[in-house]
């Protein structure tokens, strides 16, 4: 049987103080697609878990480690709008730009777009969850 691990942090409550301070419990490695119209979903949760597999649920998005300078074009948490009327959904990503190499981007991503103009340039990505 699949062992299944879901990260429930959505919704937490209280002041600063009674926050939680773990930065990160698990990561991945992101392959940055060719083409700025292509991107890679932070956690992919396609497919169907087979016996012995390990599957996180994610109910947020994750911060990013750059390993290499240059650009990083994400899709955050709320950066998604959905028409009322025709159900169209849209995303508004977002492009940090000249990222350092060994940064970490304190960020809840859903997605990172692929390389080229006006995409992600940097190199070495990984996601922090």
């Amino acid at each position: 049987m699949a062992q299944i691990n879901e990260v429930k942090i959505a919704g937490l409550e209280g002041n600063f103080q009674a926050q939680p301070r773990v930065f990160a419990h698990s990561a991945k490695a992101l392959t940055i697609p060719a083409g700025a119209g292509n991107s890679v979903e932070v956690l992919d949760t396609s497919g169907t878990p087979t016996v012995g597999d390990e599957v996180t649920i994610l109910s947020r998005g994750a911060c990013l480690y750059v390993g290499g300078l240059g650009d990083v074009k994400v899709l955050l948490e709320g950066d998604t709008t959905i028409d009322k009327i025709t159900g169209v959904i849209t995303e508004n990503p977002v492009v940090f730009k000249a990222v350092p190499a060994g940064s970490f981007l304190p960020i809840q991503a859903l997605k990172v777009y692929g390389s080229g103009a006006g995409g992600t340039t940097a190199t070495d990505v990984i996601a922090l969850f």
